[in-house]
């Protein structure tokens, strides 16, 4: 065996990289003196860039494929190493494989809250989290600028760089994009691609860009949002109103119904139907401005309890001609529905009113 074969033979002929991490964004391919055989033979795969620095000096940058390492498809290196075609001996030169692939799930955050004039509250402080991808869009340039002759360079040690980046344009956005706090949850999709743009043309100048950027929440400092839910308390405060005029009305219809057969589902009815016409002419606040008055309050129906047995409903003009046939006394037990029980009709003051009409009975004969 001749000693040029014997030496050829030394030199490594197959250069390829086989990532079996998810955050290595450049690998160099190691080999003892970076002795490489003039002709050998080097795989890029795809989402991958070969970066070839030689002595110091970016040489060449191979996008995915199968390469002849000669010097017709190496004629940057070719020129600096000054080959000589006839002569096949080797060379020494770092190569550095570099992921062009997405690298997803960089989370961000604000240390420190932003400060923003709100359109409705007035200076706020807002804090916010997310997360992004990156990725190499200029193997060269982020080589040159990032890596240097980091052997393995990770997702890691650029992470912090690019949050501070995330934060510094992330507070210049959402302070001049006028967007209300209160709006901001229904356009983060916006939020977010107004951020990415504007970081991407900073990450640029390192060979970067960033496809992906989510904002996942927005917050706000606890004395604001005890602000906002006394504010929507109140609003709730005012629909719960409306609700309960329509729950007392369901009671008290079926409370009749059940009391006094036909005439009081009548009554109960109409109160209903009343009932009905006044919320719906009703806001939120209150009566609406130039719509026409509620209607009045409806009549109570009465019941009579005598000899353990009773009688009604009677309407209120009922119990006043019983009262001046004698038919009904002050001594007698009442009850209309939302009472208390049964009460002697003097003691309800509705009722009282109708004895001082008739004249009381005659005193007893002496």
């Amino acid at each position: 065996m001749r000693i040029f074969d014997f030496l050829s033979g030394e030199f490594i002929d197959v250069i390829h990289w086989v990532d079996d991490t998810r955050d290595t964004m450049v690998w160099r391919f190691e080999r003892q003196g970076h002795a490489i055989k003039y002709g050998a033979k080097l795989t890029v795969r795809e989402g991958q860039a070969a970066v070839f620095v030689h002595e110091g000096q970016l040489a060449d940058v191979f996008t995915p494929g199968l390469y002849m390492l000669e010097t017709n498809n190496m004629p940057v290196l070719t020129t600096l190493q000054h080959w000589d075609h006839g002569f096949r001996s080797p060379f020494k030169s770092e190569i550095y494989f570099v992921a062009t692939t997405r690298f997803p799930g960089l989370k961000w955050g604000t240390k420190n809250p932003v400060i923003l004039r709100d359109p409705e509250f007035g200076p706020l402080r807002l804090r916010a989290f997310g997360t992004c991808a990156i990725r190499v869009s200029d193997p060269a340039r982020f080589m040159v600028e990032i890596v240097g002759t980091d052997g393995e360079f990770t997702r890691d040690e650029i992470a912090f760089q690019i949050r501070n980046i995330i934060v510094q344009e992330f507070s210049r956005v959402i302070a001049r994009s006028g967007i209300p706090v209160l709006d901001m949850a229904a356009n983060t999709d916006d939020l977010g691609r107004l951020i990415a743009t504007e970081v991407s043309k900073t990450l640029e100048a390192y060979g970067l860009s960033m496809p992906e950027f989510y904002i996942e929440n927005i917050s706000l400092p606890p004395e604001v949002e005890k602000a906002l839910d006394k504010r929507t308390s109140m609003g709730i405060a005012g629909d719960l109103g409306r609700f309960t005029q329509y729950s007392a009305a369901e009671a008290m219809t079926s409370a009749q119904g059940q009391a006094g057969g036909g005439m009081a589902a009548g009554l109960g009815a109409g109160m209903g139907m009343a009932m009905g016409a006044q919320i719906a002419q009703q806001g939120p606040w209150g009566p609406m401005p130039g719509t026409a008055p509620p209607p009045p309050p409806v009549e109570h129906v009465w019941h009579i309890a005598e000899k353990g047995a009773t009688t009604g409903p009677f309407s209120k003009a009922d119990l006043g001609r019983m009262a001046m046939a004698g038919t009904l006394r002050r001594e007698s037990f009442v009850w209309t529905p939302g009472q208390d029980g049964w009460k002697l009709a003097e003691e309800v003051t509705e009722l009282a009113q109708l004895f001082t009409v008739a004249p009381p009975p005659p005193p007893p004969d002496a």
